[in-house]
């Protein structure tokens, strides 16, 4: 069987960790005073039991720091130049428009505007490479010669080569670099970061039946075998970051293991990213909420991220969750850190 480890997490600023009651995880930055083992493998019972972090031989990859810039919780503000993604489709479809939505997203607070030009929402078509590389360049070199930090979101080879070039400093793949033969190649040759996400199957069809014996633990274990091969692949663990990919194959009740189990993937040893924003669970927790009336859901699930050791909050509504992360930085202690 293999052991897990899911900590119950404090922040560094507060008198458990001050004190030596609590373990420094984050470089210090959270505190954990219990955790919970788990022993299991696929087809066989889950077995639990609560420890003392004092009694655990805690691996590096949870007490180490994370590489700057994403030492600290960052945000990554949503750019979707297509007419069919889930929240905004269409919106920022025309170059011009893109342009001045991403500058403004900036100035709002975003550390990184992240442009895709493909929808990938439960459903989507694919869409050709050219037609992507139409919609997504201009953007990125407009932005990225602006000074803006820029990621781009695709799941192909070609466009992640040409954004590079045209001056995008993370390739985020809701494929975890699985969707083209090439990712892998490209992703190492880049220099870039990388944000490997779980999926399961495509988008066109991944949502109609998805089945896990115990979510949380199969996406840890897909992403901790994603990691590997980008190691292999010549992409170092300090340019990796992991996504657990809500809503990406997962219906409720996976959504809410997945987030509940969030410390679980401090244990791949890379900053994590957490994608909430809007998103269709929000809806299905209370009432079928539009997308474009979840904010208070997105804030609730960005704060729980940021509870829970998130360096990466990925968002449509950037200065709301600007004043969120403000309010919970001086509130947490970490203001100065």
């Amino acid at each position: 069987m293999t052991r897990y480890l899911l900590p119950v997490v404090c922040h560094g600023g507060t008198g458990l960790v001050q004190t030596g009651r609590a373990t420094r995880l984050l470089g210090g930055r959270l505190g954990c005073s219990l955790v919970e083992m788990i022993d299991w493998e696929f087809g066989k019972q889950r077995r639990g039991a609560w420890v003392d972090a004092s009694e655990i031989d805690w691996p590096p990859h949870f007490t180490a720091s994370r590489p700057a810039p994403f030492d600290r919780p960052r945000l990554m503000g949503i750019l979707n130049v297509t007419p069919d993604s889930f929240s905004d489709g269409g919106a920022h479809h025309d170059a011009a428009r893109a342009i001045e939505h991403g500058l403004r997203l900036a100035e709002q607070g975003a550390d990184i505007v992240d442009v895709g030009g493909e929808s990938t929402r439960p459903g989507a078509i694919e869409v050709p490479a050219a037609e992507e590389l139409r919609r997504v360049l201009p953007v990125i070199e407009a932005l990225a010669g602006q000074g803006v930090t820029v990621s781009i979101d695709t799941r192909k080879a070609a466009v992640m080569e040409a954004a590079v070039a045209a001056g995008a400093a993370i390739i985020n793949d809701v494929s975890g670099l699985t969707h083209d033969p090439r990712g892998l190649e490209v992703a190492a040759a880049s220099n870039a970061f990388v944000v490997l996400m779980h999926m399961a199957g495509e988008p066109a069809t991944m949502n109609l039946a998805p089945r896990y014996e115990e979510c949380a633990l199969e996406v840890f274990d897909w992403l901790a075998a994603r990691v590997l091969a980008c190691e292999e692949a010549g992409i170092p663990r300090t340019r990796i970051i992991v996504d657990p990919g809500l809503c990406f194959a997962k219906h409720e009740p996976h959504n809410l293991e997945v987030m509940r189990c969030l410390t679980l993937f401090h244990g791949l040893g890379c900053p994590m990213m957490l994608g909430a924003s809007r998103k269709g669970w929000t809806a299905r927790i209370d009432r079928e909420w539009p997308a474009g009336e979840r904010l208070a859901a997105s804030l609730a699930a960005a704060q729980w991220g940021l509870d829970r050791g998130v360096q990466l909050l990925r968002v449509h509504d950037v200065p709301a969750h600007w004043q969120l992360l403000a309010a919970w930085q001086a509130l947490s202690g970490t203001e100065a850190e």
